[in-house]
């Protein structure tokens, strides 16, 4: 090789040396409510997701994906921060509800915005170079704490508000218009198409795609609720209006999957895509059914299985093996570490850790999740909470300390309480969720010197019917 070709060579080495690496963009898609049960890649016999089904068939379906908390804005807070919503102090939806003035138990003060110290996904992917966006509800604080304020290049939807007051336009969130009588999925889903087809090719993006739907008010286009009305055939539930927004969800799926393949980053392009917290059972005081999250015990506001268990999918191409099924107990707290580590970077330290080596065909080492929920939730769930190691899941109910211990494996359904026939395990689960409190300083309720038994339960609203008693 002569001098020429060599200084050419090792000028082409050196460059391709200096060169950053490619870094995929990653689209996080959150549905508001959405139940483990209301995908039919999850077993659903009457709600049409066809596009939610083939991002199952290419990529991973969790079975025991969690959120970090039974109602939205403290799950919000994990997935932004990886942080247990005990450990940023936000344990309850913003703004939360009033305290009863004769429940048992005083409620602790909560934050009321994500505070802009706490490093989030978007300034996490910064430095790596990636252009974010956050499209639809926010829900982790208001002027000042919007989207913008921790580290999104873009905001589209995004403010203090958990729900629309009306599915359908003119809307007034931060550049989210609408026109009249648009559907506000499609709005949030047309933002996020802009987004991709503005920014693909140009750098790697982070898209934050977080729906309103299948919060309520239960609102959807009136062909959709047609179709499912007759479907029915004349039956009381499923819930038509409620299956109808479910399909608008799958079609911004669909939607968005197109975008990516007519901007030819779809190969580039990892997507997860799960909910905030367990599906909603019952609407109002009239109790009206929503959906259902059997084989899961009772549903959003609880920390029973319905309310936190969650479905997940993450689709990583030339990674995740097409139509794997993962059982490994994961949560919300895990999002962060896992994004960082898709797009090449070091997480800030965390609670979760990356998922990345099991999407990579690796096992995780077995390892303790936890709730804190110190609030009387719209649902009836009292305060409490929760600690899952491997198949057994232990819950503590603060209003009287009492312990349910349940083995997942054995009784999804959580109907036999086994404290009782399994003291030992039961105390050591109690003494490592008491251990963790203490470490992230999770605030605890106070016992109310006003309790009134015979008013107590008149403040709660949309609360599910009693669950038949637990055996033993």
């Amino acid at each position: 090789m002569n001098r020429r070709s060599f200084l050419l060579t090792c000028g082409a080495a050196a460059a391709l040396a200096a060169a950053p690496p490619k870094r995929p963009n990653i689209i996080f898609i959150l549905a508001d409510d959405m139940g483990w049960a209301d995908l039919a890649s999850y077993g659903n016999t009457f709600h049409e997701t066809p596009h939610t089904d083939r991002l199952a068939r290419d990529g991973v379906r969790f079975t025991n994906a969690y959120a970090a908390c039974p109602v939205c804005s403290p799950t919000r807070a994990s997935i932004m921060t990886g942080k247990y919503p005990a450990h940023v102090n936000i344990t309850d939806w913003i703004p939360g509800r009033k305290q009863w003035p004769s429940a048992k138990l005083l409620t602790p003060q909560f934050h009321q915005q994500l505070p802009l110290a706490e490093v989030t996904i978007a300034e996490a992917l910064k430095p790596l170079g990636y252009r974010t966006a956050a499209v639809g509800k926010w829900h982790l604080g208001g002027e000042g704490f919007h989207p913008e304020n921790q580290g999104f290049d873009v905001n589209i939807g995004g403010d203090h508000r958990g729900s629309p007051r009306n599915y359908f336009g003119p809307f007034s969130f931060p550049n989210l218009e609408g026109k009249e009588g648009e559907y506000l999925t499609d709005s949030v889903t047309a933002g996020a198409v802009s987004f991709i087809r503005e920014t693909a090719g140009k750098s790697p993006f982070f898209l934050y795609l977080s729906h309103y739907t299948v919060h309520t008010p239960l609102q959807a286009p009136e062909a959709l609720v047609a179709k499912y009305r007759q479907k029915l055939n004349g039956k009381d539930f499923p819930n038509p209006v409620y299956a109808a927004m479910m399909e608008t969800f799958d079609n911004s799926i669909g939607a968005v999957r197109e975008a990516l393949k007519e901007s030819g980053v779809a190969n580039d392009t990892i997507i997860i895509v799960t909910s905030d917290n367990g599906g909603l059972r019952y609407e109002g005081k009239a109790k009206r059914p929503v959906t259902d999250n059997k084989p899961f015990r009772a549903g959003k506001g609880h920390l029973y299985e319905g309310g936190i268990r969650e479905p997940l999918l993450i689709y990583w191409p030339g990674v995740t093996r097409a139509g794997a099924v993962d059982d490994t107990p994961v949560s919300s707290v895990d999002y962060l570490p896992t994004i960082v580590e898709m797009a090449g970077g070091r997480a800030p330290k965390v609670d979760g850790v990356s998922l990345a080596p099991l999407l990579r065909g690796k096992r995780l080492s077995k390892r303790p999740l936890y709730w804190h929920y110190p609030h009387y939730s719209n649902q009836g769930g009292p305060p409490g909470g929760a600690i899952r190691l491997g198949e057994w899941k232990l819950i503590e109910f603060y209003e009287d300390n009492r312990l349910e211990l349940y083995n997942l494996r054995e009784d999804p359904g959580e109907t036999r309480n086994l404290v009782q026939k399994e003291p030992k395990r039961a105390a050591d689960l109690h003494s490592q969720l008491d251990r963790w409190r203490k470490q992230v300083k999770a605030s605890m309720p106070s016992v109310n010197p006003a309790y009134d038994p015979a008013t107590a339960d008149q403040g709660l609203t949309g609360v599910e019917p009693p669950t038949p008693p637990v055996s033993r």
